[in-house]
């Protein structure tokens, strides 16, 4: 009978833990591909904090979650997964929006684009401006 119960908690909790390890990656790798002044522009603590913070979320991510021949389920848990998800999600919901304006248009940092889009010195497709030659 404790097993009949066991195993649907267990499946569901291996489930959340991956779902959280998701989170802590994404955090981590938005953290790292933003631009550092980015940071300081928003108001918020330094990209270095901020990268430190959600790779120590994803170590212990990687320990809660149950991952064959990565971590055992259970090796980190409890309180330290709650607050790594929890840390990855003030960074998803508070950091990366504040931070998102300066990150330019593709997402990735200030390449892609300036203030009138085209080419990356941001002067039109031809990098010329409206009087290049051929009518822009």
């Amino acid at each position: 009978m404790g097993s009949l119960i066991a195993t649907p908690v267990l499946l569901i909790l291996g489930l959340a833990n991956l779902a959280a390890l998701a989170v802590e990656v994404a955090a981590f790798v938005i953290a790292l591909k933003a631009p550092p002044g980015a940071y300081t522009a928003a108001g918020k603590m330094t990209k270095g904090a901020w990268v430190g913070i959600t790779v120590i979320a994803m170590i212990i991510g990687l320990g809660a979650a149950p991952l064959p021949g990565i971590s055992s389920s259970g090796r980190f848990g409890g309180i330290a997964s709650i607050a790594a998800v929890v840390a990855a999600l003030v960074f998803m919901v508070d950091v990366r929006p504040a931070i998102k304006p300066y990150r330019g248009p593709s997402g990735g940092g200030p390449r892609g684009g300036g203030p009138r889009g085209g080419g990356p010195s941001g002067r039109g497709p031809r990098g010329g401006g409206p009087t290049a030659p051929g009518g822009w």
